[in-house]
């Protein structure tokens, strides 16, 4: 295949995989808005914490430059990428997705003949009306698969290629993601837009019912004086069910979960459900049984141990933890926070140490939903769900 020249607007998790993935056979140009994120590329520096990135930033010879100027990355390029952020709106009850529109409106201004793909998460049939709006029969939008701490692992051994148009440059962007992928024979699914939009949501909607299905187990086990770990382990004998995505925690979190079922929730405000509404809804009751529980053993002072969501993560956007500590708050305990990637001095009004000696000794109760050695020597205080060590 011949190399083609690529822009990726967005250096997150998404954007600097992708980046990274396609600059090993392509001409690559990385767009962001922050300039310590482009100096950090640029110098073979990984923005974020992921080991793959690093190791690939540092050893691989990559065709990879990042840049501050839109029109420098834009201009030429065969290929646009946009992965910018798409927060759920809680007050319009819709991803918010003004950056979105506003690069692909940059990207057919600037260069009208190149391919655009969305790689944020959108709303259902949002990109077949943003084409409209812009004029444009060249946008295409495929979801993204990522787990935080190894996006770039799960580009190169991917579950699938989803690309969402039965186009000629859909086949060749899909082509361009299996050229880059260390992993043979991949399933690659080409349809439409919408359907490709609907796959996102609805496959992280499955994956949060999935994690809310075995914390309601577990506390049902915890409520009854039930072992947790011989029921999951049993009901996972099935192998209609598998051993997979069974390890309880305080809620899903993270980037993904919360805001896509909230959004998918949103999307069937005309459409008869009971299951959608559930899944997001059994997120809020097991935080509170969580909470409850924590409250129960009186503490005077609790400490949260890492707020981000997975181990190998720098990420705690939306992390479960903080809706335990919101609720254990109200009810005037004090909360102290361990997060070694956190620099400041509080986080929201609770008081953040970077000495982890100092964060065992002032804690009467550790919150910790996954488990380090780190914190072996004082699990008689540590509280946790984290039953089988894996996210």
């Amino acid at each position: 295949m011949s190399q083609r020249i690529i822009a990726v607007a967005g250096i997150g998790y998404v954007g600097l995989s992708n980046a990274i993935l396609l600059s090993q056979n392509n001409s690559v140009r990385a767009l962001d808005v922050k300039p310590e994120r482009v100096r950090m590329l640029n110098a073979r520096q990984s923005p974020i914490i992921d080991r793959e990135v690093e190791d690939f930033l540092a050893h691989k010879d990559l065709d990879l430059v990042a840049t501050t100027d839109v029109e420098e990355a834009f201009a030429g390029s065969d290929f646009i990428i946009i992965a910018t952020p798409t927060d759920y709106d809680p007050d319009a009850h819709h991803f918010d997705t003004t950056t979105v529109e506003a690069v692909a409106a940059q990207a057919v201004a600037i260069n009208p003949a190149a391919t655009i793909i969305i790689k944020s998460t959108v709303p259902v049939g949002f990109t077949e009306k943003l084409a409209a709006d812009l004029g444009s029969d060249r946008i295409i939008f495929s979801p993204e698969f990522l787990r935080e701490g190894h996006a770039l692992q799960d580009n190169l051994y991917p579950s699938r290629i989803i690309v969402g148009a039965k186009t000629e440059a859909a086949r060749e962007f899909a082509d361009l993601l299996t050229e880059g992928a260390a992993a043979k024979d991949v399933d690659v699914l080409l349809t439409g837009s919408s359907e490709a939009e609907a796959v996102k949501l609805f496959a992280n909607t499955y994956l949060a019912m999935r994690v809310a299905f075995f914390n309601e187990l577990d506390s049902y086990a915890m409520s009854s004086g039930l072992e947790t770990r011989d029921i999951i382990a049993g009901v996972c004998l099935d192998p209609r069910i598998g051993n997979h995505y069974n390890n309880p925690s305080f809620g899903y979190g993270g980037y993904c979960l919360p805001k896509d079922t909230k959004q998918l929730l949103a999307n069937y405000s005309n459409v008869p459900q009971n299951l959608i509404a559930a899944v997001v809804e059994a997120n809020h009751t097991r935080k509170d049984f969580i909470a409850d529980q924590i409250i129960a053993r009186a503490p005077k002072t609790v400490g949260i141990y890492r707020l981000v969501m997975k181990a190998g993560s720098d990420n705690f956007r939306q992390s479960s933890i903080q809706g335990i500590m919101k609720r254990i708050k109200a009810k005037g305990i004090t909360v102290i926070v361990y997060e070694p990637t956190l620099d400041a001095p509080d986080f929201f009004a609770s008081e953040v140490l970077h000495d982890l000696d100092e964060f065992k000794a002032r804690a009467d109760l550790i919150l910790a939903n996954r488990l380090t050695p780190e914190i072996g020597d004082v699990g008689d205080r540590v509280f946790t769900r984290d039953l089988f060590g894996q996210d």
